[in-house]
């Protein structure tokens, strides 16, 4: 196996893991809509379920948002073999986006709804797997501008 699908991949299973189990612990440990201040009205961990996309557009558009995924999935799995395997920060921001992407899959298939937790309060909650797909996808606009 080529180096740059360790990286990838790898880079995918840790995102999936870190969202998956902290996503765990909040449905375990807390009531829905229970929240806790880190810093007070600044930080907070509130589990709400999120039946739609980010920011709250497509509420209750389960199917459409799994296909997305899936197509997102497929473009990527599509686009592996261009990678060159010197291009190391464009593996780790592709498997930032892949792993996120899964993570949240995981949660519609499995719930039809997913877990978010992190709550800036100024800002809608989201969770873990939301961060790295908008790291990654954010890493994926600086690398072609520059290229």
């Amino acid at each position: 196996m080529k180096n740059k699908y360790i990286i990838i991949f790898s880079t995918a299973l840790i995102i999936i893991l870190i969202d998956q189990i902290t996503k765990f612990l909040i449905k375990t440990s807390f009531q829905l809509k229970q929240s806790i201040p880190l810093i007070k009205n600044i930080f907070h961990l509130t589990y709400i379920r999120n039946f739609g996309a980010g920011f709250g557009i497509l509420q209750q558009q389960k199917w459409i948002l799994v296909f997305i995924s899936i197509i997102v999935i497929g473009v990527i799995f599509y686009y592996l073999d261009k990678i060159k395997d010197k291009e190391k920060f464009l593996q780790i921001i592709v498997g930032l986006v892949l792993g996120g992407t899964i993570g949240n899959l995981i949660d519609r298939v499995a719930y039809g709804f997913v877990v978010d937790f992190m709550d800036f309060r100024i800002w809608p909650v989201f969770n873990f797997a939301d961060s790295f797909v908008t790291i990654g996808v954010i890493g994926l606009i600086i690398y072609l501008w520059r290229k």
